[in-house]
């Protein structure tokens, strides 16, 4: 299992929380969960007493973008903790469906105007902030394919 650091370098990393996606020699991958009993698939994989009715499992990287929309405010703090209230930029937030598993939210990497429902989209990774002590922290993001 990925601990959710990455190694790169001098370059500290680490993801923004353990078990939310994982790097693989094929990319990154979000890590979600099959239910034991009807097969459905979520995301993230849950936590706590709740886990042990999932198996774990490595979504796929591609799909479609279901739909989008722009956050154009800062987003109240707590739980978010990304650029300071004079740093905030406004950014695309955006579905994108797997096929034969689950729809996703994520940060879009693309200028809205440029994007449409049922894009090919993959899955990537960007830097979210980088704390006092100089490590980055990583989140998961979904982009259009080439």
């Amino acid at each position: 299992m990925d601990s959710g650091f990455v190694k790169g370098g001098a370059m500290k990393r680490r993801h923004i929380a353990p078990d939310l996606f994982e790097e693989t020699s094929a990319g990154p991958r979000l890590v979600g969960g099959r239910n034991k009993t009807d097969g459905r698939v979520v995301f993230p994989l849950p936590g706590g007493s709740e886990r042990e009715l999932y198996e774990r499992m490595l979504l796929g990287s591609k799909g479609t973008l279901w739909g989008w929309t722009v956050q154009r405010f800062r987003p109240g703090s707590p739980p978010y903790a990304g650029a300071g209230k004079d740093d905030f930029r406004p950014f695309v937030v955006g579905f994108l469906s797997i096929p034969d598993e689950v729809i996703v939210e994520g940060y879009i990497e693309a200028e809205p105007d440029t994007l449409r429902v049922g894009q090919p989209m993959e899955l990537t990774t960007r830097v979210f902030s980088t704390n006092a002590d100089g490590t980055e922290v990583t989140i998961y993001a979904f982009r259009p394919t080439i």
